[in-house]
């Protein structure tokens, strides 16, 4: 059943004293080039344990049932416990009750219908996040799906109405015609004003797309494909994640706590759900499909000790699957909702070599993500070919419209908070109204670190700082980076689908906090 509600934005937000100024401006020790982001750290009330002592754990694949014409899924969003510290119990929200939630993996131009059921005390709004989605399933952030157990319409708002929302009681089938190339998705809440929270609870998964054109490479597989979430958290004295919300309820007053509106940093580094884990591999290739899952911190990943010849990352694929041929790195800059498909060559190190992935960007308990260990020998016949696909390409001179959008701190409702040209979110404000099938070119200026996300659509990165893109540009992205001070272009066709989706910032405190606006695809 669907009717219109209330929306529940109340934008109850605090200004952080000494942090934000009426003319946006950051502090400087928030603007640093080389700084994991725009944050504050807050520091677990408990003792951390010793990393590399969990091992990496895997994400279940879940089963669907298949029809004729579409792979169909359940999956029940509900409160539970896991063991993520050793021996602490942590309270989670899941995707099945486990954090990260189980990973679909579908087919490019099969349909996958996702049915989820919320057993949690608060509405909810999935987000397939990378996916070409028609309006009505992409997860607009009024879109709530309320709790099995009957909500209240008195915690749902403030006086103010999105008449166009699509409200569902308990349970939601979201269709995705995944009408895209083979990519590294994932999915996530998307309820508006309470996204970081949520998300920081445990409800995001993966969601693999997988095609002939990726099948017929003859990358690693198997066993040898790994999805890497990464994801920083803190732990209250209890062991439960420690998150400041300013309403602990996530039920009526959206926001954090004054210190940290700019962003919430952890002090443990969680792989797939675990601290520091570590895994055995074989002296032979690896694909990981690396998702910076985190709120607000950046990540600057590399291999410790590098290989023989330097290098250590090929990627093969950016947020929105295969660049057109491979590129070394010995470095991966990573932004939160940002994905890296890479391939890694243990055999490259001698057998019984620890590797560590490292974090450039962190300190202490921070500045390490996992450990790889090389267990043994073994045959290999995966390869990395020098071609991998082709891109059509889209250029400046098929652009119908050039926008301009400023992401910076301002004044919502009287308070601190976080804008896009100017404006807070409201459901009622359009941004821009591109035509179907139109190209179109967006230019994005931070203030500060703003990792800048369209719903949608993929897109190329035309320039940046006024120079040509970067080595960590290419390929089709839905998210891109800006740093302190940085203007971005980008080009993106508007196909597939008409309605109203969102673009906004992804660091969920700034998201949370009215950095987000609406376009109209007619």
């Amino acid at each position: 059943m669907s009717r219109p509600m209330p929306r529940r934005t109340f934008f109850g937000l605090v200004g952080g004293a000494g942090v934000l100024v009426a003319a946006g401006i950051a502090a400087p020790r928030l603007i640093a080039q080389g700084s994991p982001g725009t944050g504050e750290l807050l520091r677990s009330g408990l003792p951390l344990p010793r990393p590399f002592q969990v091992p990496l754990p895997i994400p279940p694949v879940l089963r669907p049932q298949r029809t004729a014409d579409a792979d169909h899924y359940a999956i029940t969003q509900r409160a539970a416990t896991a063991e993520i510290l050793p021996g602490v119990r942590t309270p989670i929200w899941g995707y099945d009750g486990i954090f990260p939630g189980p990973t679909i993996e579908s087919r490019r131009d099969r349909t996958t219908v996702v049915r989820h059921r919320n057993e949690l005390p608060v509405p909810t709004v999935v987000h397939l996040h990378g996916g070409h989605t028609p309006a009505d399933s992409d997860g607009y952030p009024t879109d709530l799906v309320l709790p099995k157990s009957g909500w209240d319409a008195g915690h749902a708002g403030h006086g103010m109405v999105d008449a166009r929302a699509r409200i569902s009681d308990g349970e939601r089938d979201y269709v995705f015609p995944l009408r895209q190339r083979a990519a590294t998705l994932w999915y996530h809440d998307h309820r508006m004003d309470f996204t970081g929270p949520a998300v920081y609870r445990g409800l995001a998964g993966f969601h693999l797309v997988r095609d002939d054109e990726e099948d017929s490479l003859g990358l690693p597989s198997g066993d040898r494909e790994l999805p890497l979430m990464i994801a920083d958290r803190s732990f209250d004295e209890h062991g439960a994640f420690a998150y400041p919300s300013l309403d602990r309820t996530l039920r009526t007053t959206p926001g954090v706590e004054s210190a940290y509106v700019e962003g919430v940093f952890g002090d443990v580094i969680l792989v797939n759900g675990a601290p520091w884990p570590v895994h055995e591999v074989a002296a032979a290739r690896y694909r990981l499909r690396i998702l910076n899952g985190s709120n607000a911190r950046r990540y600057d990943l590399a291999l410790d000790p590098p290989p023989p010849g330097g290098g250590g990352f090929v990627q093969i694929g950016a947020d929105q699957g295969l660049l057109d041929a491979p590129r070394e790195h010995d470095h991966l800059p990573i932004g939160p909702a940002e994905r890296y498909d890479v391939v890694v060559d243990f055999g490259r190190y001698p057998v019984g070599t620890e590797v560590t992935l490292v974090n450039r960007l962190g300190s202490g308990s921070t500045a390490q993500v996992m450990r790889f260990v090389v267990a043994r020998r073994a045959p290999d016949d995966s390869r990395v070919p020098a071609k991998l696909s082709v891109i059509p390409p889209l250029t400046r001179e098929q652009a119908t419209v050039t926008r301009d959008f400023s992401f910076r701190a301002g004044t919502v409702h009287g308070r601190a908070g976080w804008v896009i040209g100017g404006e807070p979110f409201s459901p009622d404000l359009m941004s821009a109204s591109p035509r179907l099938g139109d190209a179109e070119i967006w230019r994005f200026v931070a203030d500060i670190h703003h990792p800048v996300h369209l719903h949608l659509v993929g897109f190329r990165i035309l320039s940046r700082g006024g120079r040509q893109p970067g080595p960590f540009d290419g390929g089709i992205k839905d998210t891109v980076d800006l740093a302190p001070g940085e203007s971005v272009e980008v080009i993106t066709r508007f196909d597939g689908y008409r309605g109203r989706y969102v673009f906004h910032c992804h660091n969920a405190e700034h998201e949370d906090m009215a950095m987000m606006a609406n376009f109209e695809v007619v």
